[in-house]
């Protein structure tokens, strides 16, 4: 079967994964799991019956090399710190704790479960993923990977993602449950006064997936995003030639957090879409990547993430939540900015609409996308120390 070679026919295989996914996960069983990891499973699947290919090919490089960052360019288009003024200095400050704790976390973790065999080399770009991921979401969290080339050993990436998947789920739901459980042991009045949200003030909510694309955006999107690509590559290279080297993800991160402050380009609508769909794109050949029967002899690697992640995660709460007794913050506070650093801004807006805390949606939101920022240069930091 030659055919699951040529370029045409993957890319429209991996399309139809993608429609197939985004189907299940509206599905009362399938929701459960997340468009990503279903993205995942449903490629690996496919793969492993032979439908695709399971190994590196130009297809999977291209989309490796160029179609995943340039995600990562678009998606982070969305930061904008102007912003930070709509957000309470009690919200942003308990968000800086929960990414504090998170490092802690990560370093507690690595007294406990040791580098061996079973990282196959990619231990310290693990332990960058976690701190990534647990400081603002997924996109830190594939940011590393994708250097490290974490992506490229499918059975450690689909293990990372799966544990990831379950803590965050947890963790959602205790973020639910502890402020209830310490209102009633040590009261705390609401900081923050429960007006509800205007229309005025919705509209302002960054963009999402179904907004509306142009010519014009779609024009300046793509040929911005290249731009950076080969700018960032060629800064890389410079930088490596003089002896100093600096991980040309980085310096993408770098330049889009530097454009997103542009009025005109943080108005241009279609990034967080084309961008959601490109690392929808690369999970699907991370899900080729994973051979099944590798899995199924990796139980020793699941325990080890599952331990490493639920210290991290444990030693996060117990930091934001301890320090919270002290500056005697509002625990619903606390808890949406533990849920920004676990779960990203998606589930802390789902939070604070949980709590029916409206006047915490935008800051939720607003404390996330700094998380998309800071947790990449974080976790480039924990990834390069350990």
């Amino acid at each position: 079967m030659e055919f699951i070679t040529n370029g045409i026919y993957i890319i429209a295989v991996f399309a139809f994964v993608l429609y197939v996914s985004e189907w299940l996960v509206k599905k009362p069983f399938f929701n459960k799991f997340g468009i990503a990891l279903m993205v995942i499973i449903i490629a690996a699947i496919i793969a492993n019956i032979g439908l695709i290919p399971k190994s590196s090919n130009a297809v999977y490089d291209s989309i490796f090399n160029y179609i995943a960052p340039a995600a990562l360019f678009l998606l982070l288009l969305d930061v904008n710190f102007g912003q930070l003024k709509k957000v309470g200095f009690p919200v942003l400050f308990a968000f800086l704790l929960g990414s504090a704790g998170t490092v802690l976390g990560i370093f507690v973790a690595t007294l406990i479960i040791k580098d061996n065999a079973s990282f196959d080399g990619v231990y310290n770009a693990l332990a960058g993923m976690f701190a990534g991921t647990y400081t603002g979401g997924s996109i830190n969290f594939n940011a590393v990977a994708l250097h490290y080339k974490v992506v490229e050993k499918g059975t450690i990436y689909t293990n990372a993602v799966a544990v990831d998947n379950v803590i965050t789920t947890i963790w959602f739901f205790l973020t639910i449950a502890i402020p209830v459980g310490l209102q009633k042991l040590l009261p705390r009045f609401q900081s923050v006064s429960k007006e509800p949200s205007t229309n005025k003030s919705m509209n302002k909510l960054p963009n999402d997936e179904s907004e509306v694309i142009t010519i014009t955006s779609l024009s300046l999107l793509v040929g911005i995003s290249c731009f950076a690509l080969f700018f960032s590559d060629y800064l890389a290279n410079f930088f490596t030639e003089r002896g100093v080297t600096i991980p040309s993800i980085i310096i993408l991160t770098t330049l889009a957090l530097i454009l997103a402050q542009v009025p005109y380009i943080s108005k241009l609508r279609g990034n967080m879409l084309i961008g959601s769909w490109a690392i929808y794109l690369f999970l699907a050949v991370v899900g080729a990547y994973c051979d099944f029967e590798a899995l199924g002899q990796s139980g020793s690697l699941s325990i080890a993430l599952l331990i490493f992640v639920l210290v991290t995660v444990l030693i996060h709460g117990l930091f934001i939540f301890g320090i919270g007794i002290f500056t005697k913050y509002d625990w619903q506070i606390l808890a949406i900015a533990s849920q920004a650093n676990v779960g990203g801004a998606t589930t802390a807006l789902a939070l604070a609409k949980n709590f029916n805390r409206n006047e915490l949606i935008l800051p939720s939101i607003i404390i996330g996308s700094i998380g998309n920022a800071l947790g990449t240069y974080i976790g480039f930091l924990v990834a390069g120390y350990i």
